[in-house]
């Protein structure tokens, strides 16, 4: 299994299920910090059109291309059936976001091949790694 910066440097398009429209919560300045830093960033939010001036998609399953890697900002109750969904897709790989950590999230995405990270912010990866898309 690759590391958690290295699963973020091969990764160009990343699903953010629970992106939000709200500028003072993480699950808005993270992708946005994604996005500016050239990951192409597809928001997955049923409730908004958009965020950060991008097209939103309710599910995983609406997603208009493939993606490298879907990135969870919603509570761990939530990541089973995501991660669930991201399998669906067959998403190589799965993010949760600090503070969330589900052992069966972790279980489904072994079985169906996916890597796997949780409790780590995509973020602090980025900035730690020194990681850009932007050339």
């Amino acid at each position: 299994m690759r590391s958690a910066q290295q699963i973020l440097a091969g990764a160009d398009v990343i699903a953010v299920v629970g992106a939000s429209r709200d500028p003072s919560k993480p699950s808005h300045s993270v992708p946005l910090q994604m996005l500016r830093h050239g990951w192409k960033i597809i928001p997955v939010n049923p409730f908004v059109d958009e965020v950060f001036g991008v097209k939103t998609v309710p599910t995983l399953a609406d997603l208009p291309e493939p993606v490298d890697l879907v990135d969870i900002f919603r509570p761990a109750a939530d990541a089973v059936d995501i991660v669930r969904q991201a399998a669906a897709i067959k998403a190589p790989a799965v993010w949760l976001q600090t503070g969330i950590i589900s052992a069966e999230a972790r279980r489904i995405a072994a079985e169906a091949g996916m890597e796997y990270v949780e409790d780590s912010c995509l973020a602090v990866e980025r900035a730690v790694g020194n990681l850009t898309k932007l050339r």
